[in-house]
Parts: C-alpha cells; sequence; structure tokens
C-alpha cells in the first residue's frame, strides 16, 4: 500500500513544483513505484514531465468533478517506475464547483484509494492557495513535505499553514503526520541563507530534513526540456540533492534496501 505525500505551502516560487517533480523521480530511479498527482491549475508538473497541459482530455479536474477514474488518467513517463497524473487549466473551475458536492474534501482521497495499492509513493503537488483542492490533497495524504525556501520571510505564513494542519487533522484527516519541512534555494555564500536554516532548525528542530537543496542552474532549467533533473543532468548539484532527499525519506519510513542508499554528496 503507497505512501501518500502532499508538497504544500501556500507562499509561491518556494520550490513545490521541483520538489514533487525531482523527489518522485528521484523515488523511480531508485525503483520505488511512484505517482506525482498535479494538483495545481498552472499544471507546472505536467509540463514539466514532457507533457502539453493543453492536450490532457482527462486529467485530476476529470476525476475529481466528473467522476472519471484516476486509473484512466496516469500517464507514463520515460522512467520505467514513474508515472503522473496530469492537471490543465480547467482545475481552476474546480474549485467552485466543488462547493456543491457532498463531502468534497474526501473526493481526492476516494479517488486515491482505488490505485494506492498499485504504487510505494504517491507524491501530490499542490497549489499555491490554502484552498478547497490543497484541503482535497491534506485530506487523502498520509503526510506533508513543506518546502522553505532559504531567503528572507522564510517563514512566513507558516503559522498559517500549520494551523490549517492542525484544522484538517482534527476534523478530516487524524492520521496526517508532518514528513519534514524541507529547506529550498540554499546559496552557501550568502549569510542570509545560513541563518534561514539556523532559525528553521531552531523553530523546528527534528522536523526538519537532514538534506538541503542548494541553488542550482541545471535544476532550474530542467523543466524547460520537459525533465526532471537527474535526465537532464545526472550529476549535477540538483540530482544528488533530491536523490539524498529520496534516500532520506526511504529511511524515515524504514524502506531502505541494499547498500546503494547512501547518501551521495558533492
Amino acid at each position: 500500500m503507497g505512501k501518500i505525500i502532499s508538497i504544500v505551502n501556500q507562499k509561491g516560487g518556494v520550490g513545490k513544483t521541483t520538489t514533487a517533480i525531482n523527489l518522485a523521480a528521484s523515488l523511480a530511479v531508485l525503483e520505488y513505484k511512484t505517482l506525482v498527482v498535479d494538483a495545481d491549475p498552472q499544471a507546472n508538473t505536467t509540463s514539466g514531465l514532457g507533457f502539453d497541459p493543453k492536450n490532457v482530455k482527462i486529467g485530476l479536474y476529470e476525476v475529481m468533478i466528473n467522476d472519471a477514474l484516476a486509473k484512466d488518467a496516469i500517464f507514463k513517463t520515460e522512467f520505467e517506475f514513474l508515472d503522473v497524473l496530469p492537471s490543465n487549466i480547467d482545475l481552476v473551475g474546480a474549485e467552485i464547483e466543488l462547493i456543491n458536492i457532498p463531502n468534497r474534501e474526501r473526493i481526492l482521497k476516494g479517488a486515491m484509494e482505488k490505485i494506492k495499492k498499485n504504487y510505494d509513493f504517491i507524491i501530490i503537488d499542490c497549489s499555491p492557495s490554502l484552498g478547497l483542492i490543497t484541503t482535497n490533497a491534506l485530506t487523502a495524504s498520509d503526510s506533508v513535505i513543506i518546502p522553505v525556501q532559504c531567503e528572507y520571510f522564510a517563514l512566513e505564513g507558516l503559522g498559517k499553514l500549520l494551523n490549517t494542519i492542525k484544522i484538517v487533522q482534527s476534523s478530516l484527516n487524524p492520521e496526517l503526520q508532518i514528513e519534514g519541512l524541507l529547506l529550498t534555494m540554499y546559496d552557501m555564500r550568502l549569510r542570509l541563507s545560513n541563518q534561514v536554516v539556523e532559525e528553521v532548525k531552531m523553530h523546528f528542530q527534528q522536523l526538519v530534513f537532514d538534506t538541503i537543496i542548494q541553488r542550482n542552474t541545471r535544476l532550474s532549467e530542467a523543466p524547460s526540456f520537459g525533465k526532471p533533473v537527474i535526465a537532464h543532468d545526472a550529476e549535477c548539484k540538483g540530482t544528488i540533492n533530491y536523490l539524498n532527499l529520496a534516500k532520506e525519506l526511504l529511511q524515515k519510513n524504514g524502506m531502505t534496501k541494499l547498500s546503494q542508499f547512501e547518501p551521495q554528496t558533492i
């Protein structure tokens, strides 16, 4: 039975989509069957994996609003162990259309339960909001990863997000856990980056992943090629960072196997 993890932060530009794509691809390279779900109307995860959102006839919108089966919306990627459930601009309307649906917060959970057994991990890329689609993702998930950029105002809005998670835990999904806070966009040359790392670790301690995602040109340009960074440049910092994150996630969940999971350094 697969573990469902939402990548969530209502702030934009913190590395949610980058993390969803590259964590999922890293897990797939390590031969864990992985599905990435694009729950953002911008559909950047869809395009970042080489699919044109305009050509998506059955995607997350159809699954949540038109009762399409999730298995019929899944695309295979170039990676043997990586699939994607894509999105398109239609998902913008789902927020409004969900309002009048009974049990509207549990629509995605019902859809995921039908395919969960087919995967080791399901990674959901959430939109930069705390609306109904994100609430659906949190209700469907076993845990959340919260990307936090190593920049000014890094902790701004985190209190609201953590409060939303508490509300979901108390009323919709008592099993929901925080998998960890992930520090992103780290530049070791900047004092501010180091200050943010210290501040986040001081506030959240054991909840912070040891792996830190560094700023990396190859990581930034990979989406324009419709590829995860590991397929764009297998030896760059971005690739190694996300492989290490995947290994750390596996270790936290007691799923490591063989010595291939020794973290790499660069």
